[in-house]
């Protein structure tokens, strides 16, 4: 099957925090391709991934980065693709903040969708929601996941109300 979702980062170091959209984009059954691809250190891969992906059939592309942290805006200059985009903390960053505003503050033109520092699960799950909108399977399997996690929530809440920890609003 080919994949829908591209997952790229600019290091292998960002393997440890991409990893969670590549487990999620599984769980929903998603289709992905993940690599190594660096806005300086391989500037012409990067032009070359962003304009051919949605004929290879991409759909939404997840791109990580730390620093700097220009790879996601600069795919999103290249593909009418939608971007969402992982500030990842690197060893050379600023608490994260870094990638986090370099993400985030794009110029109008260039949307990135941005996710919270090393939230590459949220940009899995944000990539599903976008491949759901044209693919039911998907679609019935986020309701699924949602449905989950209302559970699992309601579930928590029962067990600190009968530990005596805590009072339900709807006393």
């Amino acid at each position: 099957m080919k994949p829908v979702v591209g997952i790229i980062m600019g290091s292998d170091s960002d393997l440890s925090v991409m990893q969670a959209a590549a487990d999620i984009l599984k769980e929903f059954g998603i289709h992905f391709e993940l690599t190594v691809v660096s806005a300086h250190r391989t500037p012409l891969r990067m032009v070359e991934y962003a304009q051919k992906a949605a004929d290879r059939g991409l759909k939404v592309i997840i791109a990580g980065a730390g620093g700097a942290a220009h790879l996601p805006g600069m795919v999103a200059s290249l593909t009418i693709l939608p971007v969402i985009g992982v500030p990842v903390k690197s060893s050379n960053s600023i608490d994260g903040w870094d990638s986090v505003l370099s993400i985030l503050q794009m110029p109008n033109g260039v949307p990135v969708a941005t996710v919270a520092l090393n939230a590459a699960k949220n940009a899995g799950i944000l990539a599903a929601q976008i491949v759901g909108t044209a693919d039911k399977t998907v679609a019935e399997a986020l309701a699924q996941y949602k449905h989950t996690m209302n559970k699992e929530v309601i579930e928590k809440a029962g067990r600190l109300k009968t530990s005596g920890w805590a009072n339900d609003f709807d006393q």
